[in-house]
């Protein structure tokens, strides 16, 4: 057999190895999607010293929202925020937003107070829930959790509206 002959009748063997690498790549992107990570069980405690348990927020479609009075964009989100608790909350979204350890308690009031957040505002004031959120530093930071307890998306900024909008439309559905 010529040199020629035996390269040309082993012309296949790089496509092959292509199509499984693409195929491995493909199977290991799913596989980590479906394996979502469940979210901490943690009790937060309200501006209003109400505990906001695990329990209470179980088989529900929970957004939690990391943000800081200090943070721009999320001072600048907020109102977005509003509108889309508003337009969820009949169908059993729940909203924790959580200030950042740094910022002060009475700032965080106050913004509340003043916008009149109609959700549940807490403080992070040891930084355990952030820690625990996968050590969340940067704000704004959301997560949207499932029925089932395991995040469904993370937000890092702002997040596109419309997309997060149809994410709840359709896990509040399910």
């Amino acid at each position: 057999m010529s040199t020629a002959s035996a390269t040309t009748s082993r012309g296949w063997i790089k496509p092959v190895i292509a199509a499984v690498v693409i195929a491995a790549i493909g199977f290991g992107g799913y596989t980590a999607l479906a394996k979502r990570e469940v979210a901490p069980q943690l009790t937060f405690i309200s501006l209003k010293g109400e505990k906001i348990t695990p329990e209470s927020l179980k088989g529900k479609v929970v957004m939690v929202n990391f943000w800081a009075t200090s943070c721009t964009t999320c001072v600048g989100e907020m109102p977005k925020m509003v509108e889309t608790y508003n337009k969820f909350k009949g169908q059993g979204l729940e909203f924790v937003a959580v200030a950042m350890s740094y910022d002060p308690a009475n700032y965080v009031a106050n913004y509340a107070e003043t916008r009149q957040l109609p959700f549940k505002v807490a403080l992070d004031a040891d930084g355990s829930a952030a820690k625990a959120y996968g050590n969340v530093s940067m704000t704004p930071t959301t997560f949207v959790i499932g029925k089932d307890g395991k995040i469904l998306k993370r937000y890092l900024g702002e997040p596109d509206f419309p997309a997060l909008h149809k994410l709840l439309d359709e896990s509040l559905k399910s």
